[in-house]
């Protein structure tokens, strides 16, 4: 891939360079970081006022990718370009996402003011963290305003993506016990907007019942003086709420100001610097010819339990240290 002939297509918000900026960016080929690297670096001189970055998380079924659609089509209404990143669980067999998420959003995928592409997890937090930071830029750099980032549920990755992310939103449900769930300190501390989805026909006052008990949770778990996460409810099949949902994270970003948002992002930039080391050291140990030649001895002792795994880690780490 030709990372100037990208670098033009991308600043031009021509769709099928940003999909191929964004393959570039993704891609663990030894061949492409180069290329990527490069892309990135001019990339990220880009002019203009920083886009609107919004995590969004939310249990399995809790209709992430219905709200999704409904803000991101009211956004785009507005005259907002919208950019959707959903983490995936990659492909144990080709890498890849299963792109499911796309295609519960046809509407929103055919509207032409937004840009949906499945984000490969790459099997590790390591890769959640590079992929979607380095795609970000790349629709950031496309003129894109705001980028939605879905996660594919409630674990260690939301906590990857929250710091990534200028504001947090949690989705949850009422009927599930999330209310209760919601008060372990994990999700408290990383969500900085609450919303109840499913808030309608007959749920909608279960759903107001499970925003107080919410909220009530936050005010016994968030410190004096520091943002209180807003508990509002929705509906996103409905398209009930949706608006409200949006104001509370641009108040969020109100609250940060601009000094607060420069300061996060380049917090944000030094974890980023960490992942992708990680990442780095990774990469080079799966490539090292002195682990590849020790490998298949130390697999087969492990297998016969003539080898503990701390000896085993230790072995190929010499290996390492020695190519």
């Amino acid at each position: 891939m030709d990372a100037a002939g990208l670098l033009e297509g991308v600043r031009a918000g021509r769709r099928a360079q940003v999909a191929r900026a964004i393959t570039l960016v993704e891609s663990t080929a030894p061949r492409h970081r180069a290329a990527a690297r490069e892309l990135l670096t001019e990339l990220a001189g880009a002019d203009g006022p920083p886009a609107v970055r919004v995590g969004i998380s939310g249990v399995p079924g809790v209709g992430k990718s219905t709200f999704i659609e409904a803000l991101g089509s009211r956004l785009t209404a507005a005259g907002h370009r919208v950019g959707v990143l959903a983490v995936d669980p990659s492909s144990v067999r080709t890498g890849g996402s299963v792109l499911g998420d796309k295609t519960r959003m046809s509407r929103l995928s055919a509207d032409p003011a937004a840009f949906i592409r499945p984000s490969p997890s790459a099997g590790t937090l390591g890769g959640v963290a590079r992929a979607t930071t380095q795609a970000m830029t790349v629709l950031e750099a496309a003129g894109y305003d705001v980028v939605l980032v879905e996660t594919v549920g409630v674990g260690q990755s939301e906590v990857t993506v929250a710091g990534m992310v200028d504001t947090f939103l949690f989705l949850t449900l009422a009927r599930t016990g999330d209310q209760l769930q919601g008060i372990k300190k994990g999700i408290l501390e990383i969500a900085d907007v609450i919303a109840v989805n499913k808030a309608d026909g007959d749920r909608e006052g279960e759903a107001r019942g499970a925003a107080r008990e919410l909220a009530g949770a936050l005010r016994m778990v968030r410190g004096h003086g520091e943002w209180a996460p807003p508990v509002v409810t929705c509906s996103g099949l409905h398209d009930v709420g949706v608006d409200d949902v949006w104001q509370k994270v641009l108040d969020h970003r109100d609250h940060l100001g601009e000094g607060g948002l420069t300061t996060k992002r380049a917090e944000q930039q030094l974890d980023f610097t960490w992942a992708l080391v990680r990442d780095e050291l990774d990469q080079r140990l799966r490539h090292s010819a002195g682990v590849k030649a020790v490998q298949a001895d130390v697999r087969a002792a492990v297998l016969a339990g003539e080898l503990t795994a701390p000896l085993a880690a230790d072995r190929l780490l010499e290996a390492y240290d020695q190519d």
